[in-house]
């Protein structure tokens, strides 16, 4: 969807949260040789993905000594809405003093997650907790998996649109750790430990004629998405009695060199746009292997997603929400780009774009 009329989303505000247990890939590294070794025949062979994932470190709801421990759904599912909830709150009280709000000023809630379950859901256990307005609308999307950070941006928008001069809070939480289920001798899990973290994000957009803007001020020019056919085997949950066990395809990278950026140029191309209108991206960096395919087909050089590798390497994958951490990253930069590209690939499987541009004022 592009918007060249009066109204244009803007982004007033992003901010990240990250919980308290900081866990160093070589400790996770020492706790899967613990867990693993002596149970998993094929564990040797995949002890290298530890040192392959481009990963330093990573953020925990919980201590690693957690994970040693067999646990139920209930259990998991407990520590998420309490964490979740936890960190989102922190997220969107920094979200609303960075946009110069009061929590009585949010209209809207969109709040995004595929790593737990929550009814309430996450975003009406936050107005009962941040005793928001009683007439807030509300959005809970689940099931996006790693696109629902920029699919989550879209919808706030298209709600943004809907009421011009609203203030949408765009609520994004991952706890993927609690996921992992300690009897699953499984490839998937054991990658898993080497892969995914803990985080949060929010943001706040509005919609205002072009002419009360201020200068400069990023906004949410187009966005879409791309959903193949036959592929909905590629990534999701395979839903257990102790757990969600993650589901991902070896083949991820493949798929990303051979249908990737069709997609991608019929998106711009819908858009008035074409990859050299950019001079920033702000890729989801599912891993290092999926950032190496999507430089190629982009035509960059190795190593070149700079901002996504470096969220890859302080934070890991954190699903939905790492997406935002690189945007935030971008923004952040003393001198921020005009035009931004922004993609994540989720179940369905579905590729997520959008554009952030700035108004620029003569």
């Amino acid at each position: 969807m592009s918007r060249a009329s009066q109204h244009r989303p803007a982004l007033l505000s992003l901010t990240t949260a990250v919980p308290p247990y900081r866990l160093e890939q070589a400790d996770v590294a020492r706790f899967g040789e613990a867990l693993f070794g002596g149970s998993f025949a094929d564990f040797q062979r995949l002890v290298p993905v530890y040192a392959n994932a481009a990963i330093a470190k990573r953020h925990s709801c919980v201590p690693i000594e957690w994970y040693a421990e067999p646990h139920g759904f209930g259990d998991r599912n407990g520590l998420f809405v309490d964490h979740a909830v936890t960190l989102l709150e922190d997220a969107a009280d920094r979200a609303l003093a960075q946009a110069g709000l009061e929590r009585r000023d949010i209209d809207m809630i969109v709040s995004v997650s595929s790593s737990g379950i929550a009814t309430p859901s996450l975003d009406a256990l936050l107005v009962e907790r941040m005793k928001l307005r009683r007439d807030v609308q509300r959005l809970p999307v689940f099931g996006l998996g790693c696109a629902g950070g920029i699919l989550g941006l879209a919808r706030a928008a298209q709600m943004a649109l809907s009421r011009p001069g609203a203030r949408v809070l765009l609520l994004v939480v991952e706890l993927c750790g609690l996921t992992f289920r300690h009897g699953d001798r499984s490839k998937s899990n054991v990658i898993a430990t080497a892969l995914f973290g803990d985080g949060a994000a929010a943001a706040v957009l509005t919609a205002e004629p072009d002419d009360n803007a201020a200068s400069a001020q990023p906004t949410l020019r187009a966005w879409g998405e791309h959903t193949w056919p036959g592929m909905l085997d590629v990534m999701g949950w395979q839903v257990a009695d102790d757990g969600l066990g993650v589901l991902f395809s070896r083949d991820i990278p493949a798929i990303i060199r051979g249908h990737f950026r069709d997609a991608l140029d019929e998106f711009l191309e819908n858009n008035g746009l074409s990859l050299a209108d950019f001079d920033a991206f702000g890729l989801h960096p599912g891993g290092a292997k999926v950032l190496d395919a999507l430089e190629d087909v982009l035509g960059l050089a190795n190593g070149a997603l700079t901002d996504s590798r470096a969220i890859l390497r302080d934070y890991g994958n954190m699903s939905a929400v790492t997406v935002l951490f690189v945007l935030q990253r971008v923004l952040s930069r003393g001198a921020p780009p005009r035009r931004i590209l922004l993609s994540s690939l989720g179940p369905g499987f579905t590729a997520a774009f959008g554009v952030v541009e700035r108004i620029e004022r003569r």
